[in-house]
């Protein structure tokens, strides 16, 4: 608690501290989502098995467009994303310096899990395992990889999308959006292929939304000095604030997102509107969340249908945005985001870890529940399953949420000059064999042999990303 005090205490007055709630709040919807619709059955073997429930939950669909929550994540990673990079490129650092100050965050709470995992997966080997069951079992703990290879990529094309940010503006994100309604086409009249772009396209459009959203906070118009804001808070967006001034630059007012009441108003009506024409006499599935046997899924890849749903998300969060701020000039609030942003990957990263451990806990003692999906005894059994899973969860997060807290204090620090482009390029192979491993993991069939939970290749490729990304840290770091 002191340190969280300490933090709270030092937090500077321009932080835009809603975005950090956000993020935390974005990060424990996805946990609890994922644990709500667990359904725990037995195979014809009798081994205790799991699948979503969502298949058998119809009436939950319209839920999952404020459960699907993963846009939110986006948007606040790139304001964040732009925040840090403007800050680094002050202090004289550059995009290379910056792609490694982030893969510090990312990627060392990542290689805790997959070292865990895999040490976990030889030992259950070497006892005779069936290999079939250790790659099921990992596969099921890694599918939280799927989001961060997303988010991997989208991180290390954010210096060129930043730079095409600052020239073209919210036009960037809507050329992107068109893209995706190619996609959408090739997907449903075919070739099918077509659609694949919009894993990148999708997230990367509500990615540059995140950019344009910092701007507001961080570009005042030419000729002025922008008031200080009070503790922690940004000025209170208005309708007024969203009109720029008439000597203000064009390309510096395409850049900012609308933040008043109004537009978020505006966002929410036409999210809403679009969503409703594109699932309901359209051609895409309610559920934004994925639905076992459903032919078309709207977040994989992303589709229109979800960035209305992230439209939508936008003027929730707009509107939202005066009472959360109101709310976090309080102490207590505010310490509470900082401990969750501390800690929010690792948090992520084990959730289904805590779900395998806690359904092996159960079945090896024979007090493992399986009732029937919608019935009154399996909702009756989600208030325990929720307490006993976040009870695991906080103990993995105390022994493994160290490495990434650690990793938010060890940053690359200014360097008197340049990287080199050899530098450059390492830094990006490094991030390239790293996003490489995490698809292969994510894209090999669950019922693969794998004595190792995943193919060698696999580790091979993440070891040496990884490696490489920490070298070239320890080389470019300086003492403070």
């Amino acid at each position: 608690m002191r340190r969280l005090r300490e933090l709270a205490e030092r937090t500077p007055a321009g932080r835009e501290r809603y975005v950090d709630l956000l993020r935390a709040l974005a990060i424990t919807m996805v946990i609890i989502g994922h644990w709500v619709v667990t359904v725990i059955e037995r195979d014809a073997d009798g081994r205790a098995t799991g699948h979503s429930a969502l298949g058998d939950l119809r009436w939950a669909y319209p839920l999952t467009w404020l459960a699907q929550v993963m846009p939110v994540f986006f948007l606040v990673g790139g304001y964040a994303n732009a925040a840090s990079l403007t800050r680094l490129r002050a202090r004289g650092g550059d995009a290379a310096d910056w792609l490694l100050d982030r893969s510090a965050r990312l990627v060392r709470p990542t290689s805790t899990l997959l070292l865990v995992l895999t040490a976990a997966a030889a030992v259950a080997w070497v006892f005779g395992a069936d290999p079939t069951w250790i790659r099921e079992v990992f596969w099921f703990a890694t599918i939280p990889l799927w989001f961060l290879v997303a988010y991997l990529v989208v991180v290390t094309l954010t210096p060129p999308m930043y730079a095409l940010h600052r020239r073209f503006g919210l036009a960037v994100p809507l050329v992107l959006v068109a893209l995706v309604g190619l996609g959408d086409l090739g997907r449903l009249t075919g070739p099918e292929g077509l659609s694949y772009g919009n894993y990148l396209f999708g997230w990367l459009a509500v990615h540059q939304v995140g950019f344009a959203w910092h701007d507001t906070h961080a570009t005042p118009p030419p000729g002025r000095t922008a008031p200080p804001p009070a503790a922690g808070l940004t000025a209170k967006p208005s309708a007024k604030a969203d009109a720029a001034p008439k000597h203000e630059r064009p390309a510096v007012r395409r850049r900012r997102l609308p933040t008043s009441r109004r537009a978020g108003v505006a966002f929410l009506a036409v999210g809403l509107g679009a969503l409703l024409l594109l699932t309901v006499p359209g051609p895409w599935p309610v559920a934004m969340l994925k639905v076992p046997d459903e032919r078309l899924d709207n977040a994989a890849p992303p589709s229109l249908a979800l960035l209305a749903v992230a439209a939508g998300q936008l003027g929730v969060i707009l509107l939202l945005r005066g009472p959360a701020e109101r709310l976090l000039r309080r102490t207590g609030p505010w310490q509470v985001v900082i401990g969750v942003n501390l800690v929010v990957l690792t948090v992520f990263l084990w959730h289904l870890t805590a779900a395998i451990l806690l359904i092996g806990l159960l079945d090896a003692t024979g007090t493992l529940p399986t009732p029937t999906v919608d019935s009154a005894s399996w909702w009756a059994w989600r208030v325990p399953w929720l307490l006993l899973l976040t009870a695991v969860l906080a103990v993995l997060v105390a022994i493994f949420g160290p490495v990434e807290a650690r990793s938010g204090r060890h940053r690359t620090a200014r360097r008197a000059g340049r990287g080199t482009p050899a530098q450059a390029a390492a830094t990006v192979a490094g991030y390239v064999a790293v996003v490489a491993a995490l698809l292969v993991n994510s894209t090999t069939p669950q019922h693969a042999p794998e004595p190792l939970g995943t193919p060698v290749g696999v580790l091979l490729a993440y070891a040496a990303g990884a490696g490489a990304l920490r070298l070239l840290r320890s080389g470019f770091r300086t003492r403070r």
